[in-house]
């Protein structure tokens, strides 16, 4: 854990309170799916927990958070209710979306998270609109857009990341680099070593950061939020981690040789960076133990609000639709 330019203890414990509230949804949402009372495709982001928590400390409700299907972190990190990601993936009428749009398509505009897609790839043209909307209003909200390294193969990034290289747009792009796209390894699907190298073709700034680091993440986030504000346009991020529990639930990673595996779960984040708080005296245990105790209560509050709300209404299929049905 890098000590240069560190934020105050506040910031570093704020960092800490989203990642514990990452992991234990997440947890959580495992353990519920196994016990058979969520039944969907759960694309877990444990292990993924340092980039958004980091990134969000630095963003407000007005600014914009784009994401993707493995996106629970980054929705709970920006500020969405877990009540209502809970009720939403429960298919309860109290969902962020009425119970319709389930873990892929969660949507809660009030904290900022306008878009969750299930296309990979697809956030990225939609946060230049949002990002241009914003600096046609002469709005100082700046865009984050995540997305996983296969994303980066796909025409739409290459597409994104010029046109907010020529219109200057206040949008900041956040490749999670967790190595593997779906099941195949980026060594196998990608030409370049790091992600952030092709942010040189379109004259943008980069960064390569460890990604389970969060005052690295959080030091490079500074920098392009900070020029995005000021109107110096967009910056490519490339934050490198790793998902312990394969491209979705129910995946046992086989393709995932056994030492590497093992290796990045020796390495978790979230305890490492526990312990880091601890040794360098920004946090006491007792703080961090509260911080725990405070977080699982809002887990099980958020649990019993989602399974006590009324199942969504079968009516509601044709609401909230572009066309009536014939």
């Amino acid at each position: 854990m890098t000590n240069t330019e560190l934020p105050d203890a506040r910031t570093l414990v704020a960092i800490y309170r989203k990642m514990a509230a990452i992991k234990l949804n997440d947890d959580r949402f495992i353990s519920q799916i196994k016990a058979g009372r969520l039944v969907m495709p759960y694309y877990s982001a444990r292990g993924q927990e340092c980039i958004p928590a980091a990134i969000s400390v630095l963003l407000t409700d007005a600014d914009y958070l784009v994401t993707i299907y493995r996106g629970i972190h980054d929705m709970i990190a920006k500020g969405v209710p877990p009540k209502l990601i809970w009720a939403e993936l429960a298919g309860r009428s109290t969902g962020s979306c009425k119970g319709k749009g389930g873990p892929m398509h969660i949507t809660h505009p009030q904290s900022g998270c306008m878009v969750t897609t299930g296309v990979v790839g697809a956030g990225m043209p939609i946060a230049c609109g949002l990002a241009l909307a914003a600096q046609l209003r002469g709005e100082k909200r700046v865009t984050v857009t995540n997305f996983g390294d296969g994303a980066a193969n796909i025409g739409a990034f290459h597409e994104s990341l010029n046109l907010a290289a020529v219109w200057k747009l206040p949008v900041i792009f956040v490749c999670q680099n967790n190595r593997y796209a779906e099941h195949t390894s980026m060594a196998k699907g990608t030409s370049i070593e790091r992600i952030s190298e092709r942010a040189r073709s379109y004259n943008m700034p980069s960064a390569h950061v460890d990604g389970n680091e969060p005052v690295a993440v959080h030091q490079a986030a500074k920098i392009a939020i900070e020029r995005a504000r000021g109107g110096g346009g967009p910056t490519l991020i490339e934050a490198t981690t790793f998902r312990f529990n394969g491209h979705l639930i129910g995946d046992t990673g086989e393709y995932i040789p056994k030492q590497e595996y093992q290796a990045a779960l020796a390495a978790d984040p979230y305890p490492r960076y526990r312990n880091w708080l601890l040794q360098n005296k920004h946090a006491t245990a007792e703080e961090l133990s509260t911080i725990e105790t405070e977080t699982a209560a809002d887990v099980d509050a958020a649990v019993a609000f989602a399974f006590d709300s009324p199942l969504t209404e079968v009516s509601e299929i044709t609401r909230d639709v572009y066309a009536s049905p014939a």
